[in-house]
């Protein structure tokens, strides 16, 4: 299976023209790609499409999709983040834009639909830390049940297409803070996998973690995927590519999947 749909370019933060994600993909077998820049977002930030980039970005990727018609099938879509108070509508977005499809995403969390975030995600540890004590005053359970709470709002009032890395809370703890295997955590993942599966997502097996050596696992883990096939919920592998070498770095996860037998994997739609 040659496929992703969770695909980032110099149009936010990742390395790359689109085209040099096309080419790439074709190099190596790829079927389908879908491009799914980091959507703009209403404040300063280093990572997302800038809001007067998002046309030329739409247009770009629909130029590359006639060009290459009969060679690959491209997809136009975005990640888009989930911030109750500030990003909490993703119809505007999608209809501006055309898209084909959206990843939707937790990556910054607020309390109290506050404006400070936790930022969850990024390449420091530091600032996970930091967030945590000043949104949540490093209280862990709380910081992470937010994470939950704001991921299950999104797939009840939004239902993305896919939905990203929904376990990802995990990548900065780094075992201090918590275990995945807690009760409590495994309870607030299960609680998001069936509402993900009530809704009719896909939910993504995100495989950055391991690539970028952050993470020891998949985004979900094998434990929560073992229990996604047993309950039927449609996945869909991607590697979260920032550069095009990126595209292909699935680490396994089709293996694993082969080794479950899991049912319900999607290459298209």
């Amino acid at each position: 299976m040659k496929v992703n749909y969770h695909t980032h370019s110099r149009y936010c933060d990742g390395k790359g023209e689109l085209e040099d994600y096309v080419k790439t993909a074709l190099a190596k077998g790829f079927t389908h790609l879908g491009f799914s820049g980091h959507a703009p977002v209403p404040f300063e930030n280093t990572f997302a499409i800038k809001h007067g980039d998002y046309k030329a970005y739409c247009d770009e990727v629909r130029r590359l999709k006639e060009e290459y018609a009969g060679r690959i099938k491209i997809l136009l879509g975005l990640e888009i983040d989930y911030i109750p108070g500030i990003m909490d509508d993703f119809a505007p977005l999608i209809a501006e834009g055309g898209l084909e499809y959206c990843i939707g995403s937790v990556h910054l969390v607020n309390r109290n639909l506050g404006s400070d975030l936790w930022f969850i995600d990024g390449s420091k540890q530091e600032t996970y830390d930091e967030g945590l004590a000043n949104v949540f005053g490093g209280d862990i359970h709380a910081g992470v049940t937010a994470f939950f709470r704001h991921t299950c709002q999104m797939i009840e009032s939004q239902r993305p297409t896919i939905v990203g890395h929904f376990d990802k809370i995990v990548m900065h703890n780094k075992g201090r803070y918590f275990s995945p295997d807690d009760p409590w955590f495994h309870a607030l993942a299960m609680e998001t996998a069936e509402l993900i599966r009530q809704k009719g997502c896909v939910c993504e097996i995100n495989t950055r973690g391991l690539y970028k050596g952050r993470y020891n696992d998949f985004y979900p883990s094998r434990k929560l995927i073992r229990a996604m096939n047993e309950m039927d919920i449609p996945v869909v592998v991607s590697s979260d590519a920032h550069s095009p070498d990126d595209l292909d770095k699935f680490e396994g996860a089709y293996d694993f999947l082969h080794e479950i037998g899991y049912r319900n994997v999607v290459e298209e739609w």
